[in-house]
């Protein structure tokens, strides 16, 4: 089958690790019969077209319907602020365009419904691309913690933290800014991927607003059906050690940067390293979300297994919990 013809709606510094990421790829034995770069649109055209001269794509655009519009694009990578994923995800799959969609994939769990809805009428592909769902770190995590090495599960700690509001799109509430929606996903997901949908009993946060009225940083504990306590942390002011760790009868996990996890190291009762672990080699670590979201569109299906859309889902829906708990409103929203 011909290779998948990956399009970049977007032009902003995460569409351009995804163009780096493309161009890896299709000098990779491993992925060059599957994907394709091919084109980039972008709001103005001269910037689309420096962007696609600088990566070597043969297409660009100076607008989103130009580029729903060519019959050769199958997925389109959305890179844009949150706000806008719904609308113009949309747009693509209405066109016949699979969708892989930047994390968070909406603002808020009514645009998350909406995607999968047109996913669903349209049999097109809708996939949150947020990377960790679908890294070999994930699949490592859960060996160790089936195994028993850690013995039962008791709690689970997770932070990411960035001082980032140098960055409109991190404090304007019209975009959809804040720390949980750009930050706090991961370790949300984090927690999420672990319990595997166990039921959440009751849930107690905090949160600290920044000048604008976003979130800044916050706190949250989620108490499980099963027991198990979780907690996590995330921020757009200062800097954290980004450590996820699962903390169990017979010992404890530390994963090193929940982001992208580097590395895992198992210990037992005594606080000695028992095990280690390092995660394959990556070309950039987007790698794995982009052959999911091709093979998905060869095989025809709307949604991936490593990150189906109950899951993504269900994770808008917490999200939009916590926010309810802040009285933590967008303008779009009023």
């Amino acid at each position: 089958m011909a290779r998948i013809h990956v399009a970049i709606l977007g032009a902003g510094r995460i569409a351009q690790h995804m163009a780096d990421t493309l161009v890896k790829m299709a000098a990779d034995s491993r992925y060059a019969d599957l994907v394709e770069p091919y084109a980039v649109a972008a709001r103005d055209a001269g910037r689309a077209a420096d962007f696609a001269a600088k990566y070597g794509f043969p297409v660009s655009y100076g607008s989103y319907e130009e580029l729903v519009a060519d019959p050769n694009v199958d997925l389109v990578y959305i890179a844009t602020p949150h706000n806008l994923h719904a609308e113009q995800a949309g747009l693509c799959m209405k066109a016949g365009k699979g969708v892989l969609v930047e994390k968070a994939f909406g603002a808020n769990a009514a645009q998350a419904r909406k995607m999968i809805s047109v996913s669903k009428e349209t049999g097109m592909l809708c996939t949150e691309a947020i990377w960790t769902r679908y890294m070999p770190s994930r699949a490592i995590i859960d060996k160790i913690l089936t195994s028993g090495a850690i013995g039962e599960i008791q709690a689970i700690d997770a932070n990411l933290c960035y001082p980032t509001t140098t960055k409109a799109r991190i404090t304007d509430p019209a975009l959809a800014g804040g720390a949980l929606l750009d930050v706090g996903v991961y370790p949300i997901n984090f927690i999420d991927m672990i319990m595997h949908n166990a039921p959440i009993t009751r849930i107690e946060s905090s949160m600290r607003p920044y000048e604008t009225g976003v979130d800044a940083h916050n706190s949250m504990t989620f108490y499980y059906e099963n027991g198990v306590m979780a907690t996590a942390q995330s921020s757009i002011l200062c800097h954290s050690d980004r450590m996820g760790s699962v903390w169990g009868t017979d010992g404890y996990m530390v994963c090193q940067n929940i982001n992208n996890v580097e590395a895992i190291d198992v210990y037992d009762g005594n606080h000695a390293v028992v095990a280690h672990y390092d995660v394959p080699a990556q070309l950039t670590g987007y790698e794995y979300e982009v052959a999911a979201a091709a093979q998905a569109v060869i095989d025809g299906r709307t949604e991936c297994e490593e990150m189906p859309h109950a899951d993504t889902l269900r994770i808008m829906e917490l999200m939009d919990s916590l926010r309810r708990d802040w009285s933590l409103t967008y303008p779009f929203e009023r």
